[in-house]
């Protein structure tokens, strides 16, 4: 990172087990959790970043009631530790085709989570091309939720890849996001 110059901003908690990706919102895991988010604070903070990603994982379901409990009052610890290190969390709604099961998958969820968890340092992670697939109406869902948003990601639809291909109409997206006054940066899958 020193020798060539580059900003690393953050990081994701780790995935757990193979195919689990993450562990914050999957009940019965806690102390495993807790673990790796130690885990990932201690990176963060040695590469000067500023974000970790905590992923949420998958659960089925008829264990979504407890694992919104359990996310709630995983993030609500995390977010106490992170702010003595000035970290942000962020939590990412993640679509259903790419990842079936993954606990978070709507903005409108995320806003509610950061929500209840009530902590400044939590915010969400305004995936264009994920939020696209779930629900579309991208622009006005930007300027509603904008205010919990703590970092932007980008990628064409259905592809995910390159911005200048497929159904979004990056221009106005991105045009939206200079209105707004967005100061972070803006990622690219």
């Amino acid at each position: 990172i020193d020798r060539h110059g580059l900003t690393q901003l953050g990081l994701n908690t780790a995935q757990g087990r193979t195919g689990e990706f993450g562990l914050a919102a999957v009940p019965g895991r806690e102390r495993e959790w807790e673990a790796l988010f130690k885990q990932a604070l201690d990176y963060v903070v040695a590469i000067g970043g500023c974000q970790i990603h905590c992923l949420a994982g998958k659960v089925p379901p008829e264990q979504r009631p407890a694992a919104e409990r359990v996310f709630i009052q995983n993030l609500s610890q995390a977010a106490d530790l992170a702010r003595e290190k000035n970290i942000t969390l962020l939590i990412e709604p993640i679509n259903p085709r790419d990842r079936p099961d993954y606990f978070l998958n709507r903005i409108e969820h995320a806003a509610d989570v950061i929500a209840k968890v009530g902590k400044p340092n939590v915010k969400m992670q305004f995936d264009f091309y994920h939020a696209q697939i779930v629900g579309g109406d991208l622009i006005t869902r930007l300027e509603k939720y904008f205010p919990l948003v703590g970092h932007l990601q980008l990628a064409s639809v259905p592809a995910r890849a390159e911005p200048d291909d497929g159904e979004i109409n990056y221009p106005a997206v991105l045009a939206a996001v200079d209105r707004l006054g967005y100061k972070g940066f803006v990622a690219c899958e």
